[in-house]
């Protein structure tokens, strides 16, 4: 996993959650970590990592996640078995 993959995934796990991390390096960040991801109807997108799946909604028209974006993200990648510790 490159820096910046690494930045983005820290950044999940921050505290306090933030709100300004972009959905495209999200999506990098699943596509490193070795993510199956394929497009839902509307702005569905499907994630398989490790055996766990999860639905997200791509952010539209901004290009950045909310908090409940994040923290849902955070919670996948722990069930996944991903934190910046085990990476």
């Amino acid at each position: 996993m490159n820096s910046k993959r690494r930045k983005t995934l820290e950044a999940i796990f921050e505290e306090p959650v933030p709100a300004d991390i972009l959905w495209a390096d999200m999506v990098k960040l699943l596509e490193a970590l070795g993510a199956t991801i394929t497009q839902g109807r509307g702005s569905r997108v499907r994630v398989l990592l490790n055996g766990q799946r999860a639905v997200f909604h791509e952010p539209h028209p901004e290009r950045t996640t909310n908090k409940g974006a994040v923290k849902a993200m955070r919670d996948f990648l722990v069930n996944a078995g991903v934190t910046p510790e085990t990476e």
